[in-house]
């Protein structure tokens, strides 16, 4: 298995261009096979996930191709609505394929999806919402999920949590459905406000998105289009974490920041001193910094869960006693005791961490958990006084393109290494 090697000590400097967001594009893609013909959507990262996601559409019929940050889609050749177990079970995203294959052939045979294991993930509020646009909905013996729908119509759909997953599939399978939908407590991150953008775009008439109120009239055809996806807002974090945490001075350019306000809020009150020109953005952090007396992770806008991980490296490393409590995953803290090994004093009750700042990390061999804890493993060593050698990471390309390009160009020493076979 590929491992990193990290020198730490390195204060991060330089400027780098952030790339598409890895969570707008995989619904992104699955939204265009609701559309016969040749879609390509521009900004695309090279990642695990990606690949994954083509190659399913490829299972499907379709004929794909990446070059450099362009994806090209050719869904007039697609015919099967079952997606194989084997690559349902490699990501979770791959469920967004259920609405676009439910509204295009009328049936979309699935299996319960894999991905990262951060907490129960349960898939119900898809299949109700389905269910409520005239969708039958079998679940047969083992994992198998099978839809059926001679037509879709639209309904009053009220969501009991705003999921991100569920509020898209809604979306997808709506925007070909007979008459009107509305999607209550909806999500509000911008990947659906993407999501919303690029199905307007080939023909939709959707409104809403951004809003916990999503209303949707349906249409009977939809048309490929080209489609530029928006910056990816947590590897923008991430980065800017990675900056504070080494006490760096770095320029993140393709950024947007009014997706970033909440994390920009809590770096501030760090003392991480923050920049804005356009789409341009600066982050510096040159003395140690500050406790955060509280942080709650929940739906967007509020904090990122998916930074959560990340920001507890900084306050592992901050003047004081910090308190982070997470409510949207309740397995997202198996990267404590990995931080523990580095030297963090971090206390878990429940669902909140209490963290107490401590001078400085300690490169160990630590083991990347899932994708968002492999990153923050990554700041750490950074960070850390000596080696660290991060294992399982592969989840970690997961969501970031080449994580060890990208924080070279900025000055880190960083290397992935591949064992050497043995015969």
């Amino acid at each position: 298995m590929e491992k990193l090697v990290i020198e730490g000590g390195r204060p991060l400097s330089g400027a780098i261009k952030i790339h598409g967001a890895k969570n707008a594009a995989l619904p992104i893609l699955a939204a265009g096979m609701m559309a016969e013909g040749t879609f390509s959507i521009l900004n695309v990262p090279d990642l695990s996930d990606i690949q994954v996601m083509l190659s399913i559409l490829r299972a499907l019929g379709c004929r794909t191709e990446h070059q450099g940050d362009t994806v090209t889609v050719n869904s007039s050749t697609a015919q099967s609505y079952h997606i194989p177990e084997s690559q349902m079970s490699q990501m979770r995203s791959s469920i967004f394929l259920m609405g676009p294959l439910l509204a295009r052939f009328g049936r979309v045979q699935v299996y319960q999806p894999g991905g990262c294991a951060i907490g129960e993930r349960k898939i119900d509020l898809h299949l109700r919402g389905l269910a409520a646009l005239g969708a039958t909905i079998e679940e047969t013996g083992g994992n198998t999920i099978i839809c059926t729908a001679k037509e879709l119509i639209g309904a009053e759909i009220a969501l009991d949590f705003p999921s991100v997953g569920a509020t898209e599939n809604i979306m997808m399978a709506a925007a070909m459905a007979k008459g009107m939908t509305t999607i209550s407590n909806a999500a509000r991150e911008p990947e659906i406000q993407d999501l919303q953008n690029f199905l307007n775009a080939m023909g939709a008439q959707i409104i809403g998105a951004g809003t916990d109120t999503i209303t949707i009239e349906g249409v009977s055809v939809l048309t490929p289009c080209t489609y530029r996806i928006i910056p990816d807002r947590i590897v923008a974090g991430t980065l800017m974490i990675a900056a504070a945490v080494t006490r760096g001075n770095i320029t993140l350019e393709n950024v947007c920041p009014a997706h970033l306000t909440s994390a920009i809020h809590v770096l501030k009150r760090a003392g991480v001193q923050i920049t804005i020109n356009g789409d341009i953005m600066n982050v510096s952090c040159l003395a140690r910094s500050k406790s955060i007396e509280r942080i709650i992770t929940s739906p967007y806008p509020a904090f990122p869960t998916d930074l959560q991980s990340q920001i507890m490296v900084l306050l592992s490393l901050a003047d004081g006693l910090s308190i982070l409590k997470e409510t949207v995953f309740e397995g997202r803290f198996k990267h404590v005791a990995e931080l523990a090994r580095m030297g963090a004093d971090i206390r878990v009750d429940w669902n909140s961490a209490f963290i107490r700042g401590v001078p400085r990390l300690y490169g160990a061999t630590v083991e990347a958990t899932d994708l968002r804890a492999g990153a923050a493993l990554v700041i750490a060593g950074l960070a850390a006084q000596g080696t660290t050698i991060i294992e399982q990471i592969h989840h970690i390309d997961r969501g970031y393109d080449r994580i060890e390009h990208m924080l070279s160009s900025l000055g880190a020493n960083i290397l992935r290494t591949t064992p050497v076979p043995t015969e």
